[in-house]
């Protein structure tokens, strides 16, 4: 009578020890306060402790899975709720690495006025745990918990000052943004789910991609797949699902704003790659035909977002007073970037190495040294100066040079000019464009290259006003912890730019590699594994389809 329940081993177990650690650590974070009494820097060594943990579980577990996936946290017979495989090892040592970073900026500039370290650190981590668990599933029903998962801890963070009024403000368009997005998503993940009775995305792009070649339910397909893609959009910030992005950012405290801008899109992406990913796998044993009807379609709609998102983005950032909000449109723009290797991954004429996945996480890693290094900058000069504008950098060289000069290094390599690391992410997504060699991914070019030279202008006003304009204010001494983590993100560009040039691009491929792609599971076979990444053949598929629809 119990065959009917399944209970996870101590292997199934032990495979998924980095999201276990970052539960533990919530516990840890909500349990310390009743043992040694309220203290936020308590609460922010739990912290980062709990996250240096989490990449020694990462570590221990990545390598058990370098030559192939592994899904697990099911039945055998089922897709798996939670993947293990290269691309969630790299992920989830970068995330950290970054979390890391903004936890040790917390310390420098909050830490001690911080009344309520606790609260802060179970929502920051609690997004962490589900920007993990959103890259390592294709299950509609994870992927949906996930997101709100990663979402619901946002929306406080970004209002954790209460006397705040611009805060206050930012959240509750972010809340009602993120809702409408959510249910946006969940209408179209009802409507896959009324389709073809199955969480599984494998199975759902294997019987899609037949009936879009078909025309069978094309219109309904479309729709449920373009609310779905909502709710993942919505984490990008990709146009037109940007508009919580420039007020979170300008509104929330900085370190808040630095994860944002970089943890919610990097996660976002992943999962969407999984998901294109499934939809290419799906198309790979069918006709000719169907490859090019259907991926091109996907590959056309993945590119146009792209390109408009990166566009948008620079061309608001253009007229931008205020640093954060310049810098979260920014991100918009960096986010539309690496939406371009989605549509290079999903296109017929994709490159057969999986480089294009090896370039987001190439730019995924530099964007963090990036990001961090600007932000903690505009931080340091918030905290001496009570300002964010672009007028609190007037003569920040000759005020505090240790931090003006990696603040040239970051926004130069956020343009991606040489020799800084933001070049080589760029141009090696370039090539992953060039190396598909079809007229969608030369016009990305075209347009990545275009907004390359818009975004010039913004970034460098910012360095003429450190450099070229000088008001006369004091001089003064930004912390020494700041001013340590900024110069180790700049000299990171400068290594990645100069001498370390091809080893992001080569752990990065080793780590696009084996990606796991879940069997699709027939009706009559339920005993299949989830080891199998060969979909059904076009025969067999419509016949199927066929019974079904009787």
């Amino acid at each position: 009578m119990f065959e009917q329940f399944w209970i996870p081993t101590v292997t199934d177990l032990t495979r998924f020890a980095p999201e276990l650690t970052l539960v533990a650590t919530l516990v840890a974070l909500l349990v310390a306060p009743l043992i040694m009494g309220r203290s936020a820097k308590t609460a922010g060594w739990i912290a980062l402790l709990g996250t240096a943990a989490t990449i020694l579980a990462t570590l221990r577990v990545g390598g058990s899975v370098h030559a192939e996936g592994i899904s697990g946290l099911a039945r055998p017979a089922a897709a798996g709720m939670l993947i293990l495989d290269n691309l969630t090892v790299y992920f989830k040592i970068v995330l950290m690495l970054f979390l890391a970073g903004v936890t040790i900026l917390w310390f420098i500039g909050s830490a001690e006025k911080e009344q309520h370290g606790e609260e802060f650190f179970v929502l920051l981590v609690g997004s962490a745990l589900g920007m993990v668990l959103m890259t390592a599933t294709l299950n509609l029903l994870m992927i949906v918990i996930a997101i709100e998962l990663a979402s619901l801890p946002s929306y406080a963070i970004v209002a954790f000052n209460k006397r705040n009024r611009t805060a206050a403000e930012a959240s509750l368009k972010y809340v009602i943004f993120g809702g409408v997005s959510a249910a946006i998503m969940l209408y179209g993940v009802s409507l896959l789910y009324g389709l073809y009775h199955t969480l599984n995305v494998a199975d759902i792009a294997a019987r899609a991609v037949v009936h879009l070649n078909t025309g069978h339910n094309s219109a309904i397909i479309c729709i449920a797949l373009f609310c779905f893609f909502a709710g993942v959009a919505f984490k990008i910030a990709a146009v037109p699902f940007h508009f919580w992005c420039p007020d979170a950012f300008e509104g929330a405290q900085i370190e808040v704003t630095t994860w944002l801008s970089v943890s919610s899109k990097a996660a976002a992406l992943v999962l969407l790659l999984r998901i294109v990913d499934a939809f290419s796998a799906a198309t790979a044993a069918h006709s000719m035909v169907i490859q090019i009807t259907v991926l091109s379609g996907l590959a056309w709609g993945l590119g146009i977002i792209a390109a408009v998102t990166c566009t948008w983005g620079n061309f608001a950032a253009y007229r931008q007073q205020n640093v954060k909000r310049m810098l979260a449109y920014s991100s918009i723009a960096h986010a539309g970037y690496m939406l371009m290797a989605a549509a290079i991954f999903v296109h017929p004429n994709a490159p057969a190495d999986h480089s294009p996945i090896a370039a987001v996480l190439v730019y995924l890693l530099i964007y963090a040294f990036m990001n961090l290094g600007a932000f903690g900058i505009v931080a340091m000069v918030q905290w001496k100066t009570g300002g964010e504008t672009v007028d609190a950098f007037n003569g920040l060289g000759r005020r505090a040079p240790w931090i003006a000069v990696p603040m040239v290094f970051c926004l130069v390599s956020l343009v991606g000019l040489p020799p800084f690391a933001g070049f080589i992410a760029k141009v090696w997504l370039l090539l992953a464009l060039g190396e598909a060699g079809n007229t969608l991914c030369w016009t990305l070019i075209v347009v990545a290259v275009f907004n390359t030279l818009v975004s010039l202008f913004f970034y460098f006003r910012i360095v003429k006003a450190m450099f070229l304009v000088d008001d006369g204010r004091d001089a003064f001494t930004p912390p020494i912890a700041g001013t340590a983590l900024v110069n180790v993100c700049g000299l990171i560009l400068i290594l990645f730019g100069v001498i370390f040039i091809n080893q992001p691009r080569d752990i990065a491929k080793r780590y696009a590699a084996n990606l796991f792609t879940p069997a699709v599971l027939k009706p009559h076979d339920r005993r299949a594994t989830a080891t199998s990444t060969t979909p059904p053949d076009l025969a067999s598929m419509r016949t199927e389809l066929a019974d079904g629809s009787k």
